[in-house]
């Protein structure tokens, strides 16, 4: 999930699954894939990076997951630099999502 405003101020989590489209006519105005529309005050690009960084903890947190068992399955688990590389994050400030920073490899 991912919290953007309404216009009023009031926060609202939202499925980016759920996004169809947002557009700037002025104000950003998201529809949802049932027709529904929302009025925020984030940006088009402020919600595409949202999204974008959303689908990115989801995809680094699974490649965390798939590895938890490395040394019991005699995989190198170097992927970890430090406790650097992994965060706990919320998009209300609080609780327990943690995304892994990847470092870059070259191949």
């Amino acid at each position: 999930m991912i919290i953007l405003t309404r216009l009023g101020g009031h926060a609202l989590a939202l499925n980016p699954d759920l996004i169809e489209r947002a557009e700037a006519t002025p104000d950003t105005v998201i529809t949802m894939v049932d027709g529904h529309k929302l009025v925020i005050e984030e940006s088009v690009d402020e919600v595409v990076t949202r999204v974008r960084r959303w689908r990115a903890s989801i995809a680094s947190e699974a490649y965390y997951l798939s590895n938890d068992g490395a040394e019991e399955t005699g995989q190198d688990d170097d992927f970890i630099q430090d406790t650097n590389d992994i965060t706990t994050h919320s998009a209300l400030g609080t609780g327990g999502a943690r995304v892994l920073r990847l470092p870059n490899r070259e191949r």
